[in-house]
């Protein structure tokens, strides 16, 4: 009995949290379904990295479990942020070379490449959950609030985690007439939460559209991950890397993704990039494989041909066990070493890769602010 009562107020807990269960999403049928079969990557039911097996998520380890339970890594930032203080302003202002990227926090990006401009893996949602009273929280606000975003011309997602794709966000962004661009199957989780079918498109590896009359082509690339929003659908959607190539610039978006000898063919087809953003936050060697961290991330910004690297998904969710700015920190150190010119604005500040500069360790200021140290 006692079981029993603790299971039901278990399921009128999450029923309520998660809107019904809204928020797990829904499953791929009819046409949806029938694109994703066809699919060569769609095997028994599920999506597959080119590396198959070699791919997955690795249980935890005896070490990994105390490192979680009673490691003495800061995860959280001892103090608030910088950020810009007016996005909005900022924005006003088109950008004079024609290309701009305002970080909005952890992937979430404001990409301005030759009159277009493309938002990727919006979360403005206060947690990375499916559920409103747990999950990783976010570190900061947003920089720049939902309602204060500009017109977009596209929205990006590359996969259908919870700190990629989340309702609240895409239930507030369904209202704009904006085409959300993302991997096979993700389509129904939109659709779910109000946007219009036929302002989903849905791509698989290597498919492309074009906006503006073939003025700025969208080509969904390799990454090497996995999908899942609940205990029984990993890997029943597909993930991405995005290309964005413009009459005058070129843009690479990682999603999530560990290292893959396919990001060379992406180098091949579509380089060099003039900015390449990288995920370089929630390493570990218990899953290197599906996330790159700050040496692989050095690494496949040189398999694409990035020019200048901005490291992103990082900063704003504790989704790992090292320190919040380790990534980082270790991201401007290898990369110092190697040469490899690095974007690092603070939350919110659009910057022009090809025209200027903004690699200042700006978190570093954090923690001297705690120590009682001036910035």
């Amino acid at each position: 009995m006692v079981v029993a009562l603790a299971a039901g107020v278990l399921g009128i807990l999450t029923w309520t949290t998660t809107d019904g269960l809204q928020a797990f999403g829904a499953n791929a049928e009819g046409a949806r379904l029938a694109r994703m079969k066809a699919s060569s990557r769609y095997k028994d039911g599920i999506f597959t990295n080119t590396a198959g097996d070699r791919v997955a998520l690795n249980g935890p380890t005896w070490s990994t479990l105390k490192e979680m339970l009673f490691g003495t890594q800061q995860r959280t930032p001892p103090a608030p942020l910088p950020m810009e203080q007016d996005v909005a302003a900022a924005l006003a202002k088109p950008p004079e070379t024609g290309l701009r990227v305002t970080w909005l926090g952890h992937s979430t990006l404001l990409v301005e490449i030759d009159g277009f401009r493309v938002l990727t893996d919006p979360i403005w949602g206060e947690r990375a959950s499916p559920t409103t009273i747990a999950g990783p929280k976010r570190f900061h606000p947003p920089p720049l609030p939902l309602e204060a975003l500009p017109d977009v011309d596209a929205i990006l997602i590359s996969h259908d985690h919870y700190d990629h794709l989340d309702m609240p966000t895409i239930r507030a962004l369904a209202s704009r007439k904006v085409p959300f661009y993302a991997p096979l199957g993700v389509g129904a989780h939109l659709e779910q939460w109000g946007v219009p079918a036929e302002r989903v498109v849905e791509l698989d590896w290597w498919q492309e559209v074009s906006l503006g009359e073939g003025r700025l082509r969208v080509v969904a690339t390799p990454a090497q991950h996995f999908s899942g929003r609940g205990l029984t659908d990993r890997n029943s959607t597909s993930w991405t890397s995005w290309t964005l190539l413009g009459a005058q610039h070129r843009v690479f978006f990682s999603g999530d993704t560990g290292l893959t000898d396919e990001f060379e063919e992406v180098g091949r087809r579509f380089g060099p990039f003039d900015v390449a953003m990288f995920e370089v936050g929630a390493f570990h060697p218990s899953w290197g494989s599906i996330h790159l961290g700050p040496q692989q991330a050095l690494k496949a910004h040189e398999m694409v041909k990035g020019r200048t690297l901005l490291p992103i998904h990082w900063g704003t969710f504790n989704l790992a066990l090292h320190a919040w700015d380790a990534p980082a920190n270790e991201l401007v150190a290898e990369a110092r070493e190697r040469g490899v010119s690095l974007l690092t604005p603070i939350l919110g500040h659009p910057v022009e890769p090809t025209k200027e500069r903004s690699d200042t360790a700006w978190w570093s200021t954090v923690r001297a602010a705690v120590a009682g140290d001036a910035p």
